[in-house]
């Protein structure tokens, strides 16, 4: 099959943002006086949003009476350095670039905040995605259908002929719940043997390979 549609995932999928997220759930640990995280915790905590990850973060998770304050100070301080390390995985600009030259429609649906979403892909993907949709207050996030059912919406496509393309359990059960098939990447936050344990049955190794799937 031909896709003419491709949703991504973008943390993890299209932009390495590990060490800019762990950095900013550090900073709120030093400011509340709580443990640090180390990278790889961080790693195993994305993929529901940026409150999910400072529960998992935050001793106690929302039960610490600090909670709010802890998330305050992440969203601050991410605000300013959401910049300062992330950047695209190897390869992903080319196959973005090989996608618009085909004529495929590119989106992004992610669990992070909107307007961090946005601010990303258009810093960084301006010329290629064209609709960008993060968690908001009138969209569910992700597994639930909705991001990407807003998506295809915004592009004025349907979901046939549509792919998504995604690093995480939470991406699979996106794809599942919106009806499209998925493609799991091995460049991001999960490794081949838990995308399996989740049900993956499609890989890509390196970005480009999406071209052949």
């Amino acid at each position: 099959m031909s896709y003419q549609t491709y949703i991504f995932d973008l943390d993890g999928t299209l932009l390495n943002t590990l060490d800019d997220l762990a950095a900013s759930v550090n900073n709120a640990m030093v400011l509340c006086r709580m443990p640090k995280r180390t990278v790889e915790e961080v790693r195993q905590f994305v993929g529901n949003g940026v409150r999910r990850l400072m529960e998992l973060s935050v001793p106690d998770g929302v039960e610490n009476p600090h909670f709010d304050e802890a998330f305050a100070a992440f969203k601050s301080h991410y605000s300013i350095h959401a910049l300062d390390r992330t950047c695209p995985y190897d390869g992903v600009v080319e196959l973005l670039n090989e996608l618009k030259s085909r004529g495929k429609r590119i989106a992004v649906v992610s669990n992070k905040y909107c307007t961090a979403t946005e601010r990303l892909c258009h810093h960084f993907f301006g010329n290629y995605v064209e609709v960008a949709i993060g968690e908001s207050e009138t969209v569910r996030r992700k597994p639930a259908p909705d991001t990407v059912n807003e998506a295809l919406r915004q592009l004025g496509v349907d979901r046939q002929g549509a792919v998504y393309i995604g690093d995480s359990d939470v991406d699979l059960a996106t794809a599942h719940a919106s009806r499209i098939p998925c493609i799991s990447v091995l460049w991001g936050f999960r490794d081949k043997e838990f995308l399996l344990l989740h049900g993956a049955t499609t890989f890509a190794t390196t970005p480009l390979d999406i071209l052949n799937l």
